[in-house]
């Protein structure tokens, strides 16, 4: 074999590998950046704060009956409505105003249900003691309402209760205008006894929901620790507790989209566990404790933000609430400093022109200029080999019986001609980041969700929902999702066939029928993909192919 199929061979070999390593192969955990080894985590979380029990096993009733079951204060604001139990005084009922489960239905998202629903999803706060003879604020706790008994932006609520040692316990529940609530906890000691006690915060989940289950994305319990971000997916806190200690971070479940996270007081060192009991919980308590004198009163303050995973919002509260590493609740994943950017430069054109399909195609334009050099130098060397391959016929007809030969004299031929065989490869390892990042950032953003493009296309982050198979819809048959292949992955596939002509023929016939092959492979491995995605791979097709098309116009050799 030649050396220049040799070349073509590991070529091909690397491209599949990049695209399977990009799309199909499990990441390779850094647990430096992921997490700690949990067995090290669990010997390095000990200390004297005490355990938060399990709750008792519940009857499971409908959400409705749920709501229905107990007293309730009701909240409101801009993005979110629901309800807070006064039995427990949890966070157990919220939905987003703005989103809605189907595109331009009225189905809007329900994130947090009562603990007594199967998919129940809820946030207690309150304190423990080591002192078995205080009673304490549990689950079964009927609250009283003191004041306002509504809560919004404008009006905070205050819940009270006392126990048979005179100890009062205040929650102060306040919310802004997005997704925050403020949880002040105080207690007030009326007797002559001193006593300790610790601060604690949970999420608690029933059940695991249906996860996208593609390594591209996160789902499940997440956290930022002494700013090391710790990522466990649901099954293996089913297998395995996680515990760790620090002095700052925050913690939390999250989805493609939606996050519940608690966010301790600052300054304070806690202990924070990932757990599995026929329940996920994600938790925290503080390891030092709150020491109350007689008559004395001391409080405690508790961050949960229960958000859509909007960027402005969730960069927002990182700065605004002094919150470490809380961007990280959006999974920007290891390219992030590509990533986050070309998020960042899709919004601006959208904000111009109001379109995020024109905004995909505004971006690749950019993304095409600033590799223009680059590009350029390959295309001129493609062109070379372009009209070098009669001559490349010729030398391998003459020394066919000479290898050695056969390559010195190609050798030479590249030198003359400052030709690089292998600078083709440059635009594909160009574009691979690029590709990856709009695929990334139309998967994980919040705000590519049920954006329309023009025509058919009504959601950018799904797939074209047209089908070849049925002539576009012109047949009223509904093809099975593996054989949609939409207008746009059709489009994509002819403008990398017409792209393939422009470039250098392998002279080797297998290379040949397998690189003629390669634009219908690909046109069905990314039909699935977001709509977005393709729009920007064909857009960009057919601006390389408008410059080298220049290029090998302009080109001449000096062959003799």
């Amino acid at each position: 074999m030649d050396t220049k199929n040799v070349i073509a061979a590991i070529s091909l070999s690397a491209a599949v590998i990049i695209l399977y390593s990009l799309f199909f192969a499990p990441p390779v955990v850094d647990q430096k950046n992921i997490s700690n080894d949990k067995n090290t985590s669990s010997q390095n979380s000990s200390s004297e704060a005490p355990s938060l029990a399990q709750d008792e096993k519940i009857i499971k009733i409908s959400r409705d009956q749920a709501l229905e079951e107990n007293e309730r204060i009701l909240f409101e604001n801009e993005k979110i409505k629901g309800s807070i139990s006064l039995l427990g005084s949890s966070i157990d009922d919220l939905t987003f105003k703005n989103y809605t489960k189907t595109l331009n239905g009225d189905d809007n998202v329900v994130l947090l249900n009562p603990k007594q629903s199967e998919n129940g999803y809820y946030i207690e706060t309150g304190w423990v003691t080591t002192n078995k003879n205080i009673d304490l604020p549990n689950s079964k706790t009927l609250w009283k309402v003191e004041g306002n008994r509504k809560l919004t932006p404008n009006s905070s609520i205050k819940l009270s209760w006392k126990n048979n040692q005179n100890i009062k316990f205040i929650k102060e529940i306040s919310i802004d205008n997005q997704y925050l609530f403020d949880i002040k906890q105080t207690i007030e000691n009326n007797s002559d006894k001193t006593y300790n006690f610790y601060p604690y915060g949970q999420i608690i989940r029933n059940i695991a929901p249906e996860v996208t289950n593609f390594y591209i994305l996160h789902e499940g319990l997440i956290g930022v620790f002494d700013d090391q971000l710790v990522e466990e997916d649901y099954d293996d806190i089913e297998e395995k507790k996680y515990s760790i200690n620090a002095n700052t971070g925050w913690l939390g479940i999250t989805d493609k989209y939606w996050i519940a996270s608690l966010i301790p007081e600052n300054g304070k060192s806690f202990r924070s566990d990932f757990d599995y009991k026929n329940k996920f919980r994600a938790n925290f308590i503080e390891t030092d404790a709150t020491e109350i004198g007689a008559n004395q009163i001391k409080t405690n303050s508790i961050r949960a933000i229960v958000a859509a995973k909007e960027v402005n919002v969730i960069d927002g509260y990182a700065e605004t609430e002094n919150i470490g590493k809380f961007d990280l609740a959006i999974d920007w994943g290891w390219f992030y400093f590509i990533v986050k950017p070309l998020f960042f430069a899709i919004q601006y054109f959208f904000n111009l022109a109001g379109n995020f399909g024109i905004a995909i195609i505004m971006i690749t334009a950019c993304i095409r200029l600033v590799f223009f050099p680059l590009a350029n130098y390959s295309f001129k060397s493609m062109a070379k080999m372009k009209v070098l391959q009669p001559e490349m016929t010729r030398l391998k007809e003459l020394h066919k019986e000479d290898k050695m030969k056969l390559q010195q004299e190609m050798m030479a031929l590249y030198k003359r001609e400052k030709v690089n065989p292998i600078s083709g490869c440059l635009p594909i390892f160009i574009q691979i980041p690029f590709f990856f990042a709009i695929y990334k950032v139309l998967f994980v953003t919040i705000e590519m969700r049920h954006q329309p493009f023009f025509g058919w296309i009504k959601d950018l982050s799904e797939r074209d929902p047209t089908s070849i198979f049925n002539l576009f819809g012109l047949i009223p048959w509904d093809p099975p999702s593996f054989l949609l292949i939409g207008v746009w992955p059709c489009l994509m596939g002819v403008s990398m066939w017409m792209q393939q002509k422009l470039n250098p023929t392998p002279p080797d016939p297998v290379q040949a029928k397998i690189f003629m092959f390669f634009p219908l492979f690909l046109t069905v491995i990314l039909a699935p993909f977001p709509a977005g995605l393709v729009i920007y791979w064909t857009i960009n097709n057919i601006l390389t192919m408008a410059q080298q098309y220049i290029i090998i116009k302009r080109t001449t050799v000096k062959t003799v």
